[in-house]
C-alpha cells in the first residue's frame, strides 16, 4: 500500500511552504505531488529547488481547483491519495496512522481523520467531532449515504479525507461544476459508492480558518443551493434497506433553509438569513426536523462515547432503521 499526498495550490507560496514541509516530514515515506494551477508568485522556482523530493505538475493556464485536483491525481503513483489544500497542513504521523487504519479494513474506499481548525497564527480555534467511540471505526458501504443524508457520517474537508485512487477514477474525478463550492463533498459522495468508510479518531490534520478560504467568498444562498443539490444526489444513492423511512425531499430542503438561516444569524447576517429562510421560518415541520437532526447528532455521539472501546459492533438507531458502526 502506497500513499501519495497531493497539494493543490495557486499563488499562496508562503502558505504552500508549510503544507509541503508537513508532507515531506511524514514518519513513513510517501510520494508528494504539488499540482499548481498556474501560479506566478515564485511557486515554480520554490518547488524546483526541492529537486526530486516533490513531483511537480503545473497547469499552463489557470483551470480551476477541481481540474487541478484531477491533474494532480493523474500524476500520482500511489494507490491511496491524501489531498491537502495549500493553506492546510498535516501532523507528522498522519500517513502512518491512516495506513494502519486502512490496512485493518481492506474493503475501504474512503477514510477520514479528525482535524484541528487553526487561525493564521496557528492557534487552535476548534476541533472536529469524533465518530464512534474507538480510535477508529468502520461504516459499511450500504450505510454511508443514509448517514450522510442525516449528517451523522461527516467526512469533512480535504485535510481530513483520503481515498483509494481506483475508487476516485471510477467516480469520474472532481466535478468543475462545483468548483470552490463543495467540490470535495460531491467527490466523497461519489467515491463512497465503491467501498466502505474508515474514520480515524485522531487529530492528524490542521485546517486554517481565514478570510481567503474559498467558502468565505460564497453567499448563504449559494451555499444553500449547492447543499440541496448534494442532498438530492445522496438521496438517489441510499441503500434499499433505508428507503421506507426516508424523509421527503421537501422536508430536507426546508431543513437546509433553516440550517443556513441559523448560520446567517450566527455570523451576524440577519437580512441574508431571513432571505434564505423565506416562509420556511414559519414551518413547524421544518423546525421539528432540524431539532431532530441536531439532537440525533448530540445523542448519538454521547451514546457512542459511553460504550466500551472494545465492543465489536455498535448499532445506531435512526428512524427505526439501524446504521452499523464497527469500532476497532
Amino acid at each position: 500500500m502506497k500513499f501519495t499526498i497531493i497539494i493543490t495550490t495557486y499563488n499562496r507560496l508562503s502558505l504552500l511552504k508549510r503544507a509541503v514541509e508537513s508532507a515531506l516530514n511524514q514518519t513513513i515515506a510517501c510520494e508528494v505531488v504539488v499540482a499548481d494551477d498556474g501560479s506566478n508568485d515564485g511557486t515554480e522556482e520554490y518547488i524546483e529547488s526541492l529537486g526530486d523530493r516533490v513531483v511537480y505538475h503545473r497547469n499552463s493556464v489557470n483551470i480551476g481547483h477541481s481540474a487541478t485536483v484531477n491533474a494532480g491525481i493523474n500524476a500520482a503513483q500511489g494507490d491511496w491519495i491524501k489531498l491537502l489544500d495549500d493553506d492546510d497542513y498535516l501532523a507528522p504521523n498522519c500517513i502512518e496512522k491512516l495506513t494502519a487504519a486502512i490496512q485493518a479494513c481492506p474493503q475501504a474506499a474512503i477514510c477520514s481523520c479528525q482535524a484541528i481548525q487553526v487561525d493564521m497564527n496557528g492557534s487552535e480555534v476548534s476541533r472536529t467531532d469524533r465518530v464512534g467511540s474507538g480510535k477508529a471505526c468502520y461504516i459499511s458501504q450500504e450505510d454511508i449515504h443514509y448517514g450522510m443524508l442525516l449528517e451523522v457520517v461527516p467526512f469533512g474537508t480535504p485535510v481530513q479525507v483520503s481515498f483509494k485512487k481506483e475508487a476516485f477514477i471510477k467516480s469520474g474525478g472532481w466535478n468543475s461544476d462545483f468548483d470552490g463550492n463543495c467540490d470535495d463533498i460531491y467527490s466523497w459522495i461519489q467515491i463512497a459508492k465503491y467501498g466502505d468508510a474508515v474514520f480515524v479518531n485522531e487529530y492528524l490534520g490542521y485546517r486554517t480558518i481565514w478570510s481567503g478560504s474559498c467558502h468565505k467568498q460564497l453567499t448563504l444562498q449559494q451555499r444553500l443551493e449547492t447543499n440541496f443539490i448534494l442532498k438530492q444526489e445522496i438521496y438517489t444513492l441510499i441503500s434499499e434497506k433505508y428507503r421506507s423511512s426516508l424523509p421527503e425531499l421537501e422536508l430536507i430542503q426546508n431543513y437546509l433553509k433553516l440550517h443556513w438561516f441559523l448560520v446567517g444569524l450566527k455570523h451576524k447576517q440577519p437580512l441574508d438569513a431571513l432571505k434564505v429562510a423565506g416562509t420556511t421560518i414559519l414551518s413547524y415541520q421544518g423546525w421539528a426536523f432540524i431539532l431532530k437532526i441536531k439532537l440525533s447528532k448530540v445523542i448519538t455521539q454521547k451514546f457512542l462515547l459511553t460504550l466500551q472501546q472494545n465492543l465489536p459492533q455498535l448499532w445506531l438507531t435512526m428512524n427505526q432503521k439501524q446504521l452499523l458502526i464497527t469500532d476497532y
